[in-house]
């Protein structure tokens, strides 16, 4: 039957989750047993124009100061605290889009999001996307903006 079809979808997507889960933990987990000593060959950065970020917080073993693109190249202090700066900011907008993406899913805020559209009737997932009327979508624009600019929030300071 259709209510038996499901309830076995159901048990399958909440038995693949768990094992997803699983995975994620033995993974987070598996770094505990890697050896402590082995480090890789963080390149040396000579010259008198140029600042030394190996030491700045957040440098973590295997891979040192992590900058792929080179965007630290040849830049001073001040020009790195406000790049700093700027990536705690979008991971913090970025934090709030998963939140905003995740909470549908467990929790309704009672109230409208706009006149005559109670957030009770928005549905889940990338489907909200066509559900949500202007005003909406103001306001987040509006939230995502006040972290971004002025750091709403709280501790943005480099």
């Amino acid at each position: 039957t259709l209510c038996d079809s499901t309830l076995r979808k159901r048990s399958t997507t909440s038995a693949m989750m768990k094992s997803v889960a699983v995975a994620l933990a033995l993974l987070e987990g598996a770094e505990a047993f890697s050896p402590a000593g082995l480090k890789a060959a963080v390149p040396s950065r000579a010259g008198v124009a140029r600042m030394s970020y190996e030491s700045e917080l957040g440098v973590i073993p295997p891979t040192g100061f992590f900058d792929p693109l080179g965007l630290s190249k040849n830049i001073d202090e001040e020009t790195f605290a406000q790049y700093r700066t700027a990536e705690l900011k979008h991971g913090r907008v970025a934090q709030l889009c998963v939140i905003g993406y995740v909470v549908p899913e467990f929790y309704r805020f009672p109230g409208i999001i706009a006149p005559g559209v109670p957030f009770a009737d928005i549905p889940n997932g990338v489907a909200a996307i066509n559900a949500i009327p202007a005003l909406g979508w103001f306001q987040m624009v509006f939230l995502i903006g006040a972290v971004d600019y002025w750091g709403v929030g709280g501790g943005f300071d480099a």
